[in-house]
């Protein structure tokens, strides 16, 4: 799952086991477990510390998150659900695609001057020995490709231009 938090994206996968988690967020990554104890509270371990998180909807699109009593307003979206103006999904223009990650750029799987669809995957990149495969943010023409195969990347550096 991708979601776009506060204009960086997070990147949550599952892993091997129920409740295992492995996380990208602002060229940071690792595992988390996560437990759901009822509704919109969950049991998180991050880093040996063990943390109590609510959250709930708010107006406009908000999400409201407590983490052990401090409350957080978060514009959390999800960019597979085609709300007008939530995630890249849904605007016009150019998107550049970011790495969410530092890591090494392992296949293109495009061209410059290919169409491509949201979500489909257009450039793979190893970290911490996984394969990410980045999807397109937005339907589109890849206009510029900014990084070539076994190149190194850094958290944040832009990978190709979708227009």
């Amino acid at each position: 799952m991708k979601y776009e938090l506060d204009s960086d994206l997070l990147e949550l996968l599952p892993g091997a086991k129920p409740g295992a988690w492995t996380y990208c967020y602002a060229g940071e990554a690792g595992a988390v477990d996560v437990l759901e104890v009822e509704p919109g509270t969950y049991s998180i371990l991050l880093g040996g510390r063990s943390y109590e998180v609510r959250s709930g909807p708010l107006p406009e699109g908000l999400t409201w998150v407590d983490v052990d009593g401090r409350r957080l307003q978060l514009d959390l979206r999800d960019p597979r659900n085609g709300r007008p103006g939530g995630g890249a999904a849904g605007r016009s223009g150019q998107a550049t695609l970011k790495s969410p990650m530092p890591g090494k750029v392992v296949r293109i799987l495009v061209a410059e001057g290919e169409a491509v669809e949201v979500g489909q995957g257009v450039v793979v990149v190893e970290a911490m020995k996984m394969q990410n495969e980045m999807k397109a943010p937005r339907a589109g023409v890849v206009k510029a490709i900014k990084t070539q195969e076994g190149s190194t990347v850094a958290a944040g550096e832009a990978l190709l231009v979708i227009e």
